[in-house]
């Protein structure tokens, strides 16, 4: 354990006062390396991906944004039954709602959809605009848990089931109805948020940076970019995506499917070009594909974690927009302590708390004790030596 007395933290005080300039150097050095490491794949991604004004001169683009722009499936309602057994045609009555959430959820997940209920779900403004969350599922094999979902949904009005098996084949299917659904009873939801049910979602947050937005929100899509991920080019695998469909040697970029954020205009514009991306592909491939089918680049953001569960910290979560692998117990945990809390953080505790989460999520990853062991060793190694180099003395360690 590593420790520094009263007497020798005075005495480091005044010798920071009497630094050289190859010191001062060198210190510098390493609070610079040590944010790069932290740090600087997020500046990377912010720089590199951000999305450039789309110039459209391809027929198909232009076809599908048109078509877009022209679908109106409000005279359908009637007929929606037909694809939802639970379709809850009411719930976007408010004609301001600024963001609309679909959670992505099993029909035997109802312990983990009362937990985000009780926790980040439970608002219905973000500085006064409205906002709104409901679950998606798909089909239950048993009749029992069908049964009870019906119940459920009765009991909490918050619930649209589609006609689509619930397994890994059916995720882009799902996701083709629920953006149907979107289009059809939901039109006035200027943003949709996609998301599932494992995931924390900061709605504070990302309302906030929604609301500042200087451009028009439209062609918004926006979350975690996965940049040059190769397509499944397996015949066996459940996501195999035929060259004859996509051939090119890169999918092309899309956001993790623990959340991002689709316009309205992009909403239509993904369900118009899903018509001609018919494989069961993963949903966050899926969307991606028909987003570039519609001229859509996506648009980075590092406050998205992506596939990573962040480490704890109330200042972090209080700046991050979600972070994913949350069971229905540490949800309530994180929840009634961010409520615990009189407000926000400051930019220093913020930056504290970014520091630490991000520092404790890569060491959980080290899940070998002695690699832990041995990290936390050649740590206090490079400090004393870091020290003995500017102060030209030992500060003593102990593990």
């Amino acid at each position: 354990m590593c420790y520094i007395s009263k007497f020798e933290s005075l005495s480091l005080q005044f010798s920071l006062c009497r630094l050289r300039t190859h010191q001062w150097c060198f210190l510098l050095f390493n609070v610079l390396l040590f944010h790069a490491l932290l740090f600087g794949a997020d500046f990377v991604e912010e720089y590199i991906l951000q999305p450039t004004p789309g110039v459209y001169t391809d027929g198909t683009v232009l076809d599908v944004r048109e078509r877009a722009r022209k679908l109106d499936l409000s005279g359908t309602r009637g007929n929606e039954s037909q694809y939802y057994p639970i379709t809850n045609p009411n719930a976007c009555l408010n004609s301001d709602l600024f963001l609309l959430t679909i959670v992505f959820s099993s029909p035997s997940n109802h312990t983990q959809r009362n937990a985000v209920r009780v926790t980040w779900a439970n608002q219905t403004r973000v500085q006064s605009f409205a906002v709104r969350t409901l679950f998606f599922l798909g089909l239950s094999p048993s009749t029992a848990t069908q049964e009870t979902v019906m119940t459920e949904s009765g009991r909490h009005g918050d619930m649209v089931q589609g006609y689509v098996n619930d397994s890994p084949h059916g995720q882009s299917e799902r996701e083709v109805l629920a953006l149907r659904w979107v289009v059809a009873f939901c039109p006035v939801a200027r943003f949709v948020l996609i998301t599932e049910d494992s995931v924390f979602v900061n709605l504070p947050a990302l309302g906030g940076y929604l609301l500042g937005l200087r451009r028009h929100p439209e062609d918004l899509y926006l979350g975690r970019v996965m940049h040059k991920d190769t397509p499944d080019r397996d015949p066996s695998s459940p996501s195999y995506l035929a060259p004859a469909l996509y051939p090119d040697r890169y999918l092309p970029d899309y956001c993790a499917r623990t959340a991002s954020v689709l316009s309205q205009d992009v909403v239509r514009k993904v369900y118009v070009a899903s018509a001609g991306v018919r494989a069961a592909l993963p949903a966050d491939v899926f969307v991606g594909l028909c987003a570039w089918k519609a001229g859509v680049v996506p648009t980075h953001s590092a406050r998205f974690s992506g596939e990573k569960h962040i480490h704890y910290n109330d200042c972090c979560y209080r700046y991050l927009f979600n972070t994913p692998g949350m069971g229905s117990e540490e949800l309530g945990t994180v929840w009634a302590d961010l409520g615990q809390e009189d407000g926000g953080c400051s930019l220093l505790e913020t930056y504290y708390g970014l520091v630490a989460c991000k520092a404790l999520t890569y060491l959980d990853k080290l899940v070998s004790v002695p690699v832990c062991v041995y990290v936390c060793i050649s740590l206090k190694m490079s400090l004393s030596i870091t020290f003995q180099f500017l102060f030209q003395e030992t500060i003593p360690y102990f593990i």
